[in-house]
């Protein structure tokens, strides 16, 4: 089973086929996806692989990928897998497989999967939903609400000054990792404002010439990250010690531990690197 340097796009297209044996399934146990070993390689499982571990009213249609239909299931968080098949993180699927494109479509089904449960019921008149035939989306029965997969969207900036770039250490990394300012965007705000308020309340300083770099999917559980470049405008470094506990500044040359290419906030710190 290989996958190729460019594959298909994703389709978001709520087929009505039926689940084939070979069929892919993407079983998720929290952000674990659940893969079958053979010697030192991994393989998403085929629908003829997991019987009698899933539970078939419970797969939801992902995507098309590759000519494969993808299932996804949301197992219990402490499913223990059997023989010949693991357990592996979503964000360490590219380091311990080498497909990239893997973490995509798993995430994705991380994405969708949680929608799913977090829409059993209608949030306008609580009566239970129930998915509509014609596109990816539930439906109210009783209101007629209509509920779509929700995305949230985040900026997250590489901010230049002089022959450096600001790194930021969020308490919820591990030691020693560094990365770039992110938040979400709140009612009412552009993406430049964003930017500009999030580095603010953040690091202390403010930031100019904003620019768009460019966007990533970022499934844990529902972000779409818009990435941008920006200058330093003036401040000092003042961290707030509630999202930010260190912050400085760094030459391309000494960088510190920093996020995989799987993020866009490594691939932009490695564009950076590369062109610096």
């Amino acid at each position: 089973m290989s996958i190729t340097n460019e594959p298909e796009p994703i389709s978001n297209s709520p087929l009505s086929v039926i689940i084939e044996e070979d069929s892919w399934i993407l079983a998720l146990a929290a952000t674990k996806l659940l893969v079958k070993k053979k010697g030192n390689k991994f393989y998403i499982p085929k629908y003829k692989d997991l019987k009698g571990i899933l539970t078939e009213p419970g797969l939801k249609y992902i995507t098309m990928y590759e000519g494969h239909t993808c299932y996804g299931e949301r197992l219990k968080e402490s499913f223990v897998p059997g023989e010949n098949f693991e357990l592996i993180e979503i964000r360490e699927i590219t380091y311990l497989t080498g497909n990239p494109e893997w973490f995509m479509i798993a995430g994705t089904a991380n994405h969708i999967l949680h929608w799913y449960s977090m829409n059993q019921f209608c949030g306008r008149c609580g009566h239970k939903t129930y998915e509509k035939d014609d596109e990816r989306a539930k439906v109210c029965p009783d209101c007629g609400n209509i509920i779509y997969p929700r995305i949230s969207p985040a900026t997250i900036t590489l901010v230049k000054k002089d022959d450096k770039i600001l790194l930021a250490h969020n308490k919820n990394f591990k030691s020693g990792l560094y990365s770039l300012i992110a938040g979400f965007v709140e009612p009412g705000e552009t993406l430049e404002h964003c930017v500009e308020r999030e580095i603010q309340e953040e690091v202390g300083i403010k930031v100019k010439n904003i620019t768009y770099f460019t966007s990533q999917p970022w499934p844990f559980p529902e972000s779409l990250m818009l990435a941008f470049t920006a200058e330093y405008d003036s401040g000092d470094i003042t961290v707030d010690q509630t999202e930010i506990t260190d912050a400085a500044w760094f030459n391309a040359d000494s960088l510190p531990d920093i996020p995989s290419t799987d993020s866009v906030a490594g691939k932009l710190i490695r564009w950076y690197r590369d062109n610096h």
